[in-house]
């Protein structure tokens, strides 16, 4: 019944973040730990989601032509490299703290959905600044996702933003990199034995499907605002509980 629950969890998650062009990584971990499963196991799996879900995503960005890859190259590639050893420096670092430290990423990232705006204006960037700033973004994005169990997205995005990208190509080219460094992050924690096979294969079917609906629904009740809303409200709110636990514990 666990993996069964879990695999309905996942299968609406997936559908609703792909919505909005996320991975779900943010929240499968704390859900996952709370549901009975390993930290470092769920972080894994979290990580291994992220990437399968926003594959799909990036195909559609791809075909679309949303992906800047001058700008998305360096960051993927800063990330690859950073992932694996975040994941496993993860093992060396007390529960107590990464569980703080995810709490407080969880309340990052409910403000940048709920406050940061993207620029008004675009405005070209130089390749110099593409390669540099965009290695310095990607490492610590690929970092900090090995070490928590998510993919960096939002890092990167407000940081695509800010190099002038617009709105569609943000995600676009986020989404991209996302996808390896949670791969990399994954496969930096699976060669440490954090891994529950059953969980993996039930998850993953879940979050395909999930994905493949999410992304070809084209909503009329829920706009890109309100569901940004609704996204940093559970943020926020997996991150009070968490903290209380901490706090209480």
């Amino acid at each position: 019944m666990l993996y069964v629950a879990i695999g309905v969890i996942v299968l609406l998650l997936s559908g609703v973040l792909a919505m909005a062009g996320l991975g779900a990584a943010f929240l499968f971990v704390p859900l996952f730990y709370w549901l009975g499963i390993p930290l470092q196991v769920a972080a894994s799996t979290a990580l291994l989601l992220n990437a399968v879900s926003l594959t799909f995503a990036s195909i559609t960005y791809w075909r679309a032509r949303l992906v800047n890859f001058r700008v998305g190259i360096p960051i993927t590639v800063a990330a690859v490299i950073t992932a694996p050893i975040g994941a496993r420096v993860a093992p060396h670092v007390d529960k107590t703290v990464l569980l703080w430290l995810f709490s407080g990423f969880l309340v990052f990232a409910g403000a940048m959905m709920l406050f940061y705006r993207r620029p008004a204006t675009t405005r070209p960037v130089g390749r110099r600044t593409e390669i540099t700033t965009g290695s310095a973004v990607g490492g610590l994005a690929g970092f900090l996702g090995g070490l928590l169990g998510v993919g960096g997205g939002n890092v990167i995005l407000p940081a695509l933003n800010g190099f002038g990208l617009d709105a569609k190509k943000a995600a676009g080219t986020t989404g991209l990199a996302v996808v390896f460094s949670s791969l990399t992050g994954f496969l930096g924690r699976i060669s440490l034995g954090h891994f529950d096979l059953r969980l993996m294969v039930v998850s993953v079917v879940a979050a395909a499907g999930g994905s493949l609906v999410g992304s070809r629904i084209m909503t009329t009740r829920v706009s890109n605002t309100q569901l940004k809303r609704l996204i940093a409200v559970v943020l926020w709110a997996v991150a009070a509980k968490m903290m209380w636990d901490l706090v209480a514990g």
